[in-house]
């Protein structure tokens, strides 16, 4: 696959965490009725946005490997009841997505995978 392809699905599934991360514990689904603190889960996500958004290799490393705390989360808590149990799902498939795509654009953007130019 493409860099290019590798950093926009990086991208919209880092966004997209994010967003289900505030939205699962502020309204879909929180601890407590009317909100929850857990939704600070999503704050070690941000520094990251920009990073990736602009392609950043150092940026897709270290996030690889912050997905996998997410995917962690979603996979304890997809025994849960009602719609708890779907939006972890979603979780791990978008944690899952994000490792993917954060990892493999650090592999193909790797200077040893440069064609070097004559």
């Amino acid at each position: 696959m493409s860099p290019r392809l590798l950093n926009l699905v990086a991208s919209i599934s880092l966004l997209a965490l994010i967003a289900l991360c505030v939205l699962w514990e502020g309204w879909l689904a929180p601890l407590r009725p009317g909100g929850s603190w857990m939704m600070l889960k999503a704050v070690p996500l941000l520094p990251a946005v920009f990073g990736i958004l602009r392609g950043k290799r150092y940026t897709h490393q270290w996030v690889s490997m912050l997905s996998l705390l997410y995917f962690t989360e979603g996979v304890l808590r997809a025994s849960d009841p009602g719609l708890t149990g779907v939006l972890a799902g979603v979780e791990i498939a978008l944690s899952v997505l994000l490792f993917l795509g954060t990892m493999y654009y650090a592999r193909n953007t790797a200077p040893s995978r440069q064609v070097p130019r004559e």
